[in-house]
């Protein structure tokens, strides 16, 4: 079994309008705010029971299929690889929402071990009317530029293994349990990564199995569970975790369910660093080493220092593209990269 002993700092007692959205922003670390959400309907339905909290969730939808994915007994609920990872041990339909619950109710009275699991589904889009019940005060300043993303979890007893999103995230468990194992950015090569594609949900995923880690194969793993932490999260507790943090998902329950909500404070007009990172794949990756040091003394110059350093010296009229980035010249960037590409 993993063994992580840290946790993740618990704070009780705050009131959902009263979250420090500016703090955690500053602070860049996971934090739980204990009960914030627990009298949300949707929760207490939970608490009520399994049966009742899908009656709820289903009140709200209005037809649209939604995609639903299952896995064998054997798996044990982690959405993975094949052992060969030439493909994926699930599958992955479009499913109407009442035959999903009804293969969770099923699993409920005669489980044999499968897990059912719908990922990341627009709150708004599919649940109409579910958001103005149950909803976060974000009374932060930056959410009033930055519009978050919205979305629900649900299945049983699953595993989502290792992964980072490019976007901060306010999780809320509604319905059953929730456990976070979480990493920092830093720990990526502890990790070991998977292919950047096919992946398991659209990123790349820990090849690691957190049940049982086999660190002979992964040797490395043993420092990044000195460097993680677990979050264990009951029905109403909100969890916080930065951008680019690696976190395994576990939901635990007959039937769970999660909102969380993801956000990202760079102006829109910015492209994804994702993309970047395959650019330099293509362009730096494979250079002699001599020429990676010093295009990584560029970098460091022109990239990952001061933003305004580049420029500092250079009259405002003959900054061009080396001023502050603004939505034209984002636009000028993008054609003249795309006109590079296209050579």
């Amino acid at each position: 079994m993993l063994a992580i002993e840290r946790r993740t700092r618990v704070i009780e007692g705050v009131a959902p309008d009263a979250i420090p959205y500016a703090e955690l922003m500053q602070n860049q670390q996971p934090v739980i705010f204990k009960g914030v959400a627990r009298h949300w309907p949707l929760v207490q339905c939970g608490l009520e029971s399994p049966n009742a909290a899908m009656d709820y969730i289903a009140s709200f939808h209005e037809g649209r299929p939604v995609v639903g994915y299952s896995c064998a007994p054997e798996e044990g609920g982690r959405y993975f690889y094949t052992d060969q990872v030439d493909g994926f041990n699930f599958e992955r339909a479009r499913v109407q929402l009442t035959d999903f619950f009804a293969k969770i109710r099923e699993t409920m009275t005669a489980s044999d071990g499968s897990s059912y699991y719908i990922g990341s589904t627009d709150l708004d889009t599919f649940f109409p009317g579910m958001r103005g019940e149950n909803d976060l005060v974000l009374n932060d300043p930056m959410f009033d530029a930055h519009k978050p993303l919205v979305s629900i979890w649900m299945g049983n007893r699953t595993i989502a293994s290792a992964h980072y999103d490019m976007s901060n995230n306010l999780a809320c468990c509604m319905v059953g349990k929730r456990r976070f194992t979480l990493f920092p950015p830093e720990q990526v090569a502890n990790l070991y990564p998977g292919p950047l594609e096919p992946t398991p949900g659209g990123q790349v995923v820990s090849m690691v199995d957190f049940r049982d880690p086999d660190l002979e194969r992964y040797p490395r793993f043993a420092e990044a569970m000195a460097a993680g932490e677990v979050a264990e999260l009951e029905p109403g507790d909100v969890l916080f975790y930065p951008a680019l943090w690696w976190h395994n998902v576990e939901g635990i329950g007959d039937f769970t369910a999660m909102i969380n909500y993801w956000w990202n404070t760079s102006p829109a007009f910015m492209d994804t660093p994702q993309n970047t990172l395959l650019h330099a794949m293509l362009s730096l990756r494979d250079r002699p080493e001599p020429e990676k040091q010093a295009w990584k003394a560029l970098f460091d110059y022109y990239i990952f220092g001061p933003a305004d350093q580049p420029a500092a010296h250079l009259p405002e009229g003959a900054q061009g593209n080396l001023g502050p980035l603004d939505e034209l010249k984002a636009r000028r960037l993008r054609a003249l990269l795309l006109n590079k590409l296209n050579r």
